[in-house]
């Protein structure tokens, strides 16, 4: 009886542990599809590159829907995923404001949940910190649908964009949703400029 009961049991706890895996896996896959197609419809939408500080509510604040940069794709893309990126990145810079650069790079003496999310080198930070921060590699097949992947433009300007599903015409590099000055764009650029940092979030 005993060792029926154990059989039970391991069959059980497998039975458990593969179907939590399985659901898992299909959580996932699921996020990186919302969050790319949350990115991919930003293309449709008529923004205007407008870098200037806006004062915005807190939290899940945005900036006007016809403005927006680089990082407002981003924030943007997050919140179809119920992910506040304002909120957590004002959390944990005001808990650890040391580590980010924010008084180095704008001579910051305090958190500004206004702007510090809109920022590059602070969503690196963040997503350093909490996330997963991966290779920077020059081949294609290292950057996955969903990876954020950062680039210092000429003149030491700060770039971040999307990797997503769909192919360059030639097939060899993922495109890339970003908006580097003309509104939220699905481009072949992966590999335009300098390649800064790779990151995933959220999304495992």
């Amino acid at each position: 009886m005993s060792r029926l009961l154990v059989s039970l049991f391991g069959g059980l706890l497998i039975f458990i542990a593969h179907h939590s895996s399985a659901e898992n896996i299909v959580g996932t896959t699921n996020k990186t599809q919302t969050l790319i197609a949350a990115a991919i419809a930003q293309t449709q939408d008529n923004v205007t590159y407008n870098a200037a500080y806006f004062k915005i509510t807190y939290p899940m604040g945005d900036v006007p829907a016809q403005y927006g940069v680089c990082t407002d794709v981003i924030i943007r893309a997050y919140r179809k995923l119920g992910i506040d990126l304002q909120q957590l990145v004002h959390e944990d810079m005001r808990g650890n404001f040391s580590l980010y650069p924010a008084k180095k790079n704008w001579g910051q003496t305090k958190t500004d949940a206004n702007i510090d999310h809109r920022r590059v080198p602070n969503l690196q930070t963040f997503f350093t910190r909490h996330g997963k921060k991966l290779i920077i590699s020059s081949e294609s097949q290292d950057y996955q649908a969903g990876d954020l992947v950062t680039w210092m433009l000429p003149g030491n300007l700060p770039h971040i964009g999307i990797v997503t599903d769909q192919r360059s015409a030639d097939g060899l590099r993922p495109l890339i949703v970003h908006n580097i000055g003309a509104g939220p764009q699905l481009e072949d650029m992966l590999f335009d400029y300098t390649i800064s940092g790779h990151y995933r979030y959220a999304l495992f």
